[in-house]
């Protein structure tokens, strides 16, 4: 079954691309799209697809505020932002409303259907400056006592791929595991920082 995936962006000429390259791309069916949020968020719920590819400078409400409200109204969505922004700001507010992963709009087209199989799969695609902006604020010195937990040689191994924009699968073959256990080290970083989602730990260390 392909992947179905649904694009905000009001750009129509962008919004026509990015629909091409999907349903030309084995694995992928674009369902849907949309010019500004207020329109999608009136139409996804009854879409309902895997995946939502969001621009962040729409008019009217905001991409920042649509994922807040859509993950309200379809939590099981993954939403990933599809932006020219990349300051820590956009990329925090953007996580912390829910988004699972971060992209650029420049991002190379096999690099950007990569990712999109990355978010389906439940991880959280980056650029690579994005992620190292937001592994280097995993790593900067804190000193509130949830933050100081020492992290494992394999956990700091885990990060630095992470820091080299590698995604999921990628560090798996990387260090040698399982997609699975990549996943665990992941969880256990989240545990020693005593926060339950990716989206906490970022805006955590965003914030710092």
């Amino acid at each position: 079954m392909p992947i179905t995936v649904s694009i905000v962006e009001d750009q129509e000429p962008l919004r026509a691309t990015l629909a091409r390259m999907l349903n030309r791309a084995e694995g992928f069916e674009c369902v849907s799209q949309y010019g500004s949020a207020e329109e999608a968020l009136k139409d996804l719920p009854k879409v309902k697809p895997e995946v939502v590819l969001m621009d962040i400078n729409l008019p009217g409400i905001n991409g920042v505020e649509c994922v807040r409200q859509l993950k309200q109204l379809l939590p099981a969505v993954q939403v990933m932002m599809l932006t020219v922004y990349e300051d820590t700001e956009n990329i925090f507010n953007a996580l912390a409303a829910g988004a699972s992963g971060y992209m650029l709009k420049r991002t190379p087209r096999a690099e950007l259907l990569e990712a999109i199989r990355e978010v389906h799969r439940g991880g959280s695609p980056m650029t690579t400056h994005i992620a190292r902006m937001v592994v280097q604020s995993f790593l900067k010195p804190v000193t509130k006592p949830e933050t100081t937990a020492e992290l494992s040689p394999r956990e700091k191994e885990v990060l630095d791929c992470l820091a080299q924009g590698l995604m999921y699968k990628e560090i798996a073959e990387k260090i040698g595991v399982t997609y699975e256990t990549v996943h665990t080290y992941i969880r256990r970083i989240y545990e020693k920082l005593q926060v339950r989602t990716r989206t906490e730990a970022v805006a955590k260390f965003l914030r710092g």
